[in-house]
């Protein structure tokens, strides 16, 4: 059994102050004049000052009650927060706070919510019965802050609010190059249940070259919060259209272009939620902002909807002179087959509703009905064949094995900061770009078996555990990993690497359910229950797979009542 492993009693400030000096470090030219004070005003606090600061931001929310505030690790509290009040590092609630008053409430149970109604001589009947949230909306609607003020500074609950925040959010924002970041990830590493790939800090670079560009990706990611928010409290899609378009119409031309994947992804969710709600009209002009994957699909589908085939079909044909994926090369050809179809009165049929009931089919029992890849094992088995199930993991897993130190390499200038574990620009098309070289330089490899295996073991067992996003680490790979080797040849591999390369966003999936084998023959397997259809990026590894030689096929699963019997047609 590994040994238990306990963080000592102030690991936070560690991580805290790492962080802190890791930014000043690697952005001292864009910090601004708050951000600085607040590092000199920080700085000057005593130890325990500055851990009980910490624990403030390390917890959600703005505003704190202290009476029940209990940390072993610091003495004194109560003289601990009269400093940091006096020193400015958190306040009182005042009446500049009514903008927060519902933060301020949210720190209230729901009994205490109904206990400060009463004192306010709110009418309470009823109000038991609703949940917490409801009780607050209600005391924000009838309720006077300036009572409420009054209540709260009377009462023995003491309420402040941390300052600094949004400096605060600045330095981790420059640590992550995200608002997903969190210091919750230094814990994780140091108790053993993560591990990083190993940098020298020497050669990590800043993820922002600006200040311009670190406040537009993080004014950027703080709408796309603002969108989950209002989603959540089920504003009507009408004002969330027309809060994005006005927000979009000042910021969209002056962002930086490192912010502009964030947006454009922003945009996609709040097009897709407004097609959801039906508000088609409004959901087309949100997605012309952006021609990212899938939006010109949507366009199409919603200008069809919308009855206007010209419009639609001009457009369908502009995505397949330049399709950007898979699903959008077979969407425009579908789509255009069945105008000119419908044009001749004639049915169409989608590509993959071909492919799929031209493909061969088998009949096993219906005790597999909600197994359906363990019951095409159990049938592969049955007849002395290896099978199993491999999807998209064991291709990601082997990409991100074979080029593990080139997708980690500092020098590309993909790397940040040391708990990173997704390279900036692996989804991205310049990912291929600045690594072509280097990543054809490693397949030349595999034209060597000896060198090849010599490989594998070692990246395998040396980098075993070890965070990348493309492996899925088990112990059944590596000798999948093998198998792979054995029955693909140099040039097969050497073509699906750099397909996948070329588009790793979407190319790292669609990949055939199961990988079966016996002593000669091999083949990838798509499988299909009776209600199942083949999606477009899975046709589309289908047919690379067909043009360059490696076995394939869908198999269709019909069901019989008698599990003995197993027909093939």
């Amino acid at each position: 059994m590994a040994e238990k492993i306990e963080l000592p009693p102030k690991y936070y400030l560690d991580y805290f102050e790492y962080l802190l000096q890791f930014v000043q470090k690697q952005y001292d030219g864009i910090l601004n004049e708050a951000e600085k004070h607040f590092l000199a005003e920080y700085y000057a606090l005593s130890e325990d000052e500055r851990c009980l600061f910490i624990r403030f931001t390390n917890r959600r929310g703005s505003f704190f009650r202290t009476e029940k505030l209990k940390y072993t690790e610091i003495e004194n509290i109560p003289i601990i927060l009269n400093s940091l009040i006096d020193k400015g590092l958190i306040e009182h609630i005042a009446e500049k706070h009514i903008i927060y008053a519902g933060d301020v409430l949210d720190t209230f149970n729901k009994s205490e919510l109904i206990s400060l109604a009463k004192m306010l001589n709110l009418e309470t009947r009823g109000k038991a019965s609703l949940k917490k949230e409801e009780v607050l909306d209600w005391i924000l609607e009838v309720g006077h802050w300036t009572e409420v003020l009054e209540l709260l500074n009377a009462s023995d609950s003491s309420l402040i609010k941390t300052c600094y925040e949004s400096e605060i959010q600045m330095f981790k924002f420059l640590f992550f190059g995200t608002r997903h970041g969190d210091m919750t990830e230094f814990v994780v590493r140091d108790l053993g249940f993560m591990k990083y790939e190993q940098y020298d800090e020497e050669k990590l670079v800043a993820y922002f070259s600006s200040r311009e560009e670190a406040e537009d990706k993080l004014k950027v990611s703080l709408a796309r919060e603002d969108f989950y928010l209002m989603q959540e409290n089920e504003i009507e899609p009408e004002e969330i259209f027309f809060w994005f378009t006005d927000w979009a119409k000042q910021h969209r031309e002056k962002l930086a272009e490192i912010a502009l994947p964030t947006f454009e992804r922003l945009t996609l969710k709040v097009a897709a939620f407004l097609e959801r709600k039906k508000a088609l009209d409004q959901a087309l002009i949100v997605f012309k902002f952006t021609e990212l994957s899938p939006s010109r699909e949507r366009q199409v589908r919603i200008l069809q909807k919308l009855k206007n085939t010209e419009e639609a079909k001009f457009l369908a044909e502009s995505i397949l002179a330049e399709p950007q994926n898979a699903d959008e090369q077979f969407f425009a050809i579908d789509f255009l087959n069945k105008l000119e179809a419908d044009a001749q009165k004639k049915k169409s049929k989608k590509a993959v509703t071909q492919q799929l009931h031209g493909s061969q089919s088998i009949k096993i029992d219906k005790v597999w009905k909600y197994r359906v890849e363990a019951g095409v094992i159990d049938y592969y088995e049955r007849r002395n064949m290896q099978a199993t199930f491999t999807e998209n993991h064991l291709w990601r897993s082997f990409f991100g094995l074979l080029f593990w130190d080139i997708i980690f390499d500092t020098e590309t200038l993909a790397i940040h900061h040391p708990l990173q574990r997704t390279p900036s620009d692996l989804f991205k098309p310049t990912f291929f770009e600045k690594r072509k070289a280097k990543l054809e330089e490693r397949l030349l490899m595999l034209e060597n078996p000896d060198e090849t295996m010599v490989y594998f073991h070692r990246i395998f067992f040396e980098k075993y555990g070890i965070t990348n996003p493309l492996v899925d680490w088990y112990g059944g790979l590596f000798p999948l990993i093998l198998k792979l080797l054995e029955k693909l040849s140099t040039e097969q591999i050497t073509l699906l690497m750099l397909e996948m390369a070329r588009n790793l966003r979407q190319n790292i999936r669609g990949f055939p359910d199961l990988f079966t084998w016996d002593d000669g023959e091999y083949s990838f397997v798509e499988v299909k229950s009776p209600t199942d259809s083949l999606s477009n990026q899975q046709l589309y590894w289908l047919r690379f797979f067909e043009q360059i030689n490696v076995r394939s096929k869908v198999l269709r699963v019909e069901w019989l009542e008698n599990e003995d019997l197993f027909v093939e047609e």
